[in-house]
């Protein structure tokens, strides 16, 4: 096992929800101020504390609402992989689509972010899975930069962050 002297750092995928938030706002107000949107009833808000509801009056409004989040959401620094989003479908005489703010590691990509440091990076580095993030640990601090740089260039699907490196 590994002891307290080990360097460590843990993965995460964490999102700040003060940017999504202001994300949401500059969408919002984008949406009722630029003239492609005028009087297409679309519309962009909270619907719970991680899920956010788009709408418009058509199909294709209702994408275009989508994309203008998704803009904002990258100018303030926010990963796309943390927003999961699906299609518009019909509810009455509008468009509506639900897209999730996706935070934490859950267990299935958990297992293959540990797999993948156990297979791919270098000896003696271990993966312990805690919740919903990873403790990652080893001898030399270069093996460490080593795995970051690994993960780095693997797409496991989420926004992954490298924190408590000591």
């Amino acid at each position: 096992m590994c002891t307290l002297a080990d360097p460590s750092f843990d993965v995460v995928s964490k999102v700040d929800h003060q940017e999504v938030d202001n994300a949401l706002n500059q969408a919002a107000k984008e949406l009722s101020t630029r003239f492609d949107f005028r009087g297409t009833g679309a519309q962009i808000s909270w619907a719970g504390d991680e899920a956010v509801t788009i709408q418009a009056e058509t199909e294709e409004r209702c994408r275009a609402a989508v994309e203008v989040f998704k803009e904002k959401l990258v100018k303030r620094g926010v990963s796309l992989k943390a927003f999961d989003v699906g299609d518009p479908t019909p509810a009455g005489k509008v468009h509506k689509v639900t897209g999730k703010i996706v935070q934490g590691i859950s267990a299935d990509k958990a297992k293959q972010i540990a797999k993948a440091i156990r297979d791919e990076g270098p000896k003696g580095v271990q993966a312990q899975i805690q919740a919903d993030q990873l403790r990652v640990s080893g001898k030399k601090k270069d093996h460490l930069q080593d795995v970051i740089a690994l993960l780095k260039n693997k797409d496991f699907g989420i926004a992954l962050q490298f924190t408590n490196y000591r």
